[in-house]
């Protein structure tokens, strides 16, 4: 049975998503009235084809609209891994930057941005992250493979490391490369969907489809991890190949949607832990009130970025890492 708890945080998340998403289509640098936006939303599906195109619709279809899409799937994908991460290793902090995975994409970015360039046009930075991404991966999982230990504690040691040594690189690239690039470094590595356009957002949602769909299918095999190890295996789940294969997706949706908007921190180490009092410990209902508040939290963090200061455009990691803190501190004082 379904608890009236669930079903409200569903529908309100669910309602909120829809309503910051009309919200990012409409405001902006340039605030766009909502007849206005509806109306471009018609000459593009074709329900108005006798109107003309013009500016507007640039910005409508071409701009904001592949921008809000591809904040929902980005801010989802990164609140279901924080939530599989933070299972697989029993660590309430557990999140993507702290195995190593977004700085591996960050340094794959950089190194394109200030040696290669467009190399294989547009599509040449979220590549190079990608294999950043998956590069950080094979590193953690050969780290614990020669440790000869698969616990979560060897987890997170080897991610720190491997975090470390990448964000080292990182630096290594920004300090040695092209000092003209270093503002889109900045940028790159605080975080931005700027770069969202209609070819790229297939990637966003497709690294947040793995993780969601990953979540439902295993949901049962991650609900026996909450009683412990022992327990687990007790259940007849194999818990170091669930722990490697869990991490391994998590990798590669991560390394997916770090291609295409950059580092953005905190969401998955904030929103399992606004999800569980609402949804339960379950990982059904709990991945999906996790995308949803995942994507409602981007969509947000998004829009102020680009209001708070027109008409500059703030990194939206500066703002997610700045409510990421006060949710942190708002949590040790409560739990004083």
């Amino acid at each position: 049975m379904v608890k009236p708890t669930f079903t409200v945080a569903m529908s309100a998340a669910l309602l909120a998503v829809v309503l910051l998403a009309c919200l990012s289509v409409a405001y902006g640098s340039t605030v766009i009235p909502i007849d206005e936006v509806l109306s471009a939303l018609a000459r593009a599906t074709g329900l108005a084809p006798e109107a003309v195109a013009g500016p507007i619709d640039r910005i409508v279809v071409d701009l904001r609209l592949p921008r809000a899409i591809l904040a929902i799937a980005v801010g989802a994908g990164l609140g279901v891994v924080g939530l599989l991460l933070q299972t697989v290793t029993r660590n309430d902090l557990a999140d993507p930057f702290l195995f190593g995975l977004s700085a591996g994409a960050a340094a794959g970015a950089v190194a394109v941005i200030t040696r290669i360039g467009d190399a294989v046009g547009t599509l040449t930075l979220p590549l190079a992250a990608f294999a950043g991404g998956m590069c950080a991966t094979f590193v953690v999982l050969l780290l614990i493979q020669r440790t000869r230990g698969h616990g979560p504690e060897r987890l997170i040691l080897a991610g720190l490391a491997v975090s470390f040594l990448f964000t080292a690189l990182t630096n290594y690239l920004v300090f040695s490369g092209d000092q003209r690039a270093a503002h889109s470094v900045l940028f790159w590595t605080m975080g931005g969907l700027g770069l969202a356009n209609w070819q790229n957002i297939g990637i966003g949602i497709a690294g947040a489809m793995l993780a969601l769909v990953y979540a439902l299918v295993r949901h049962r095999k991650l609900d026996a991890l909450l009683g412990g190890e022992q327990t687990a295996e007790s259940l007849g789940v194999p818990v170091t190949q669930l722990r490697t294969v869990t991490f391994v997706v998590s990798s590669f949706a991560t390394a997916l949607l770090v291609s295409v908007a950059g580092v953005i921190g905190f969401i998955g180490l904030m929103v399992p832990h606004i999800a569980r009092p609402l949804a339960g410990p379950l990982h059904l209902r709990l991945a999906l009130l996790s995308a949803l508040l995942g994507a409602g939290l981007l969509l947000g963090s998004d829009l102020l970025a680009r209001t708070i200061l027109p008409p500059q455009e703030l990194p939206v990691g500066v703002i997610t890492s700045s409510i990421g803190a006060l949710f942190v501190i708002a949590t040790l004082l409560r739990r004083r």
